[in-house]
């Protein structure tokens, strides 16, 4: 490892157990690069980041206004959700407003990720349906786009089908990366998912945040996402979740969105400028400490932002009696 690296460290007791490198690309809405850590030009898989671009063609079709989406819905759409009440019953309010049920849902079923929720289902013996999914409401705002385009809801999670050939376009138009230079893979949901350096991505968010120089059409969409997210937060993640906690604490002023694998993608919308961070290994527990020591040492997060969110900054590490044993903490400069 040289001196350089930009790491996150597992502490137990006073020994480093754990590292965990970190690549970290900002730009703006030219794709100029401003500030980077390790390789800003790591190449990865945007995974659920994407989904706030993803949602531009459900916006830009038409769909949303035809079938009556509201902003709470949309910010659904964007969503990897907890699984809570209010996240199923709105996913199954955007299937009603289609005439389709959760059966038409091909994302699969899993637990909850609010843990209390989960544990209430157990007890009452009740199985996870397809609207538990941290992905129903994307799917839910794919049927909508695909049943606004008259195409077939059978395979809307085919590669080929209209709708994710629409989302692949958005996503290569607001990356600046040609459609043949995309790596395509199958996330965890079982749509395509989008392979490009982070920079890229982070370009994407910028422009997702300041949206000035796009057609009328797709700032108009962009402004209606990032609008939604900020102001139904708890739809994008939901309780003790920090995509929702870092909307809520800034106030709006910071929109991002996790993803599978370690990344994280951010839009400041008054400074236009996105923010990509990708923890080399995909640990998900260095993702939330580098986020907001990085935002930190940029100045994009005050003291008082940076305190409210400490549970995420350094956090514990804890034995099965629920013992501190450890910390876990960034290390780097920018």
């Amino acid at each position: 490892m040289k001196p350089s690296d930009s790491i996150v460290r597992v502490y137990r007791g006073s020994i480093t157990e754990s590292i965990h490198r970190i690549h970290l690309a900002v730009v703006d809405t030219q794709g100029t690069l401003l500030h980077s850590a390790g390789d800003p030009q790591f190449l990865t898989f945007a995974r659920s980041t994407a989904k706030l671009i993803q949602a531009l063609p459900v916006i830009e079709s038409g769909a949303a206004d035809h079938f009556g989406l509201t902003e709470a819905e949309i910010a659904l759409c964007c969503a990897s959700h907890n699984g809570e009440a209010e996240h199923v019953s709105t996913a199954q309010g955007i299937l009603g407003k289609l005439g389709y049920h959760a059966k038409h849902l091909q994302c699969g079923a899993h637990e909850p990720y609010h843990a209390p929720t989960a544990q209430a289902m157990r007890e009452r013996g009740e199985s996870p349906s397809t609207l538990h999914n941290n992905c129903s409401g994307k799917h839910s705002g794919m049927l909508s786009l695909s049943s606004h385009l008259g195409a077939s809801p059978d395979t809307y999670m085919s590669p080929e089908h209209p709708v994710q050939q629409l989302m692949l376009e958005a996503v290569c138009a607001m990356s600046d990366v040609p459609k043949a230079q995309i790596a395509l893979g199958t996330d965890g949901c079982g749509v395509p998912v989008f392979g490009m350096t982070i920079d890229r991505l982070a370009l994407a968010f910028a422009r997702l945040g300041s949206p000035e120089g796009l057609s009328t059409e797709r700032a108009n969409a962009c402004q209606r996402i990032v609008n939604a997210v900020r102001k139904y937060p708890q739809f994008l993640a939901g309780s003790d979740r920090f995509d929702t906690r870092l909307i809520e604490v800034t106030k709006g002023r910071i929109v991002g969105k996790m993803g599978a694998e370690g990344i994280f993608a951010l839009s400041i919308p008054e400074q236009a400028i996105g923010f990509v961070l990708k923890v080399e290994d995909g640990n998900l527990r260095a993702l939330y400490p580098a986020v907001i020591e990085a935002l930190k040492q940029l100045k994009l997060l005050s003291e008082a932002e940076v305190s409210e969110l400490a549970s995420f900054h350094t956090p514990a590490v804890h034995n099965w009696q629920g013992t501190e044993v450890g910390r876990i903490r960034p290390d780097f400069s920018l």
